[in-house]
């Protein structure tokens, strides 16, 4: 269990990516939910959801990477 926490804590990222709300799949934030498994935005950041991302701006990285996959 220990290291099962270990490796979680290890997954998160701190810095500027923090301050954002980021783009990630819809099943994959369920499953993150239910698993408590990290998940992977499209600007990179790997980390366990857990705060409302309706309090933050979209991450720029995330929006651009986005824009360019609607085309």
């Amino acid at each position: 269990m220990e290291e099962q926490l270990k490796e979680k804590q290890e997954l998160l990222e701190d810095g500027d990516h923090e301050r954002y709300s980021h783009y990630v799949q819809k099943n994959k934030i369920t499953e993150s939910a239910v698993m408590g498994t990290p998940v992977l935005a499209l600007c990179g950041k790997k980390w366990i959801p857990g705060r409302d991302p309706e309090k933050f701006p979209v991450c720029p990285d995330c929006k651009r990477i986005y824009e360019g996959l609607k085309k």
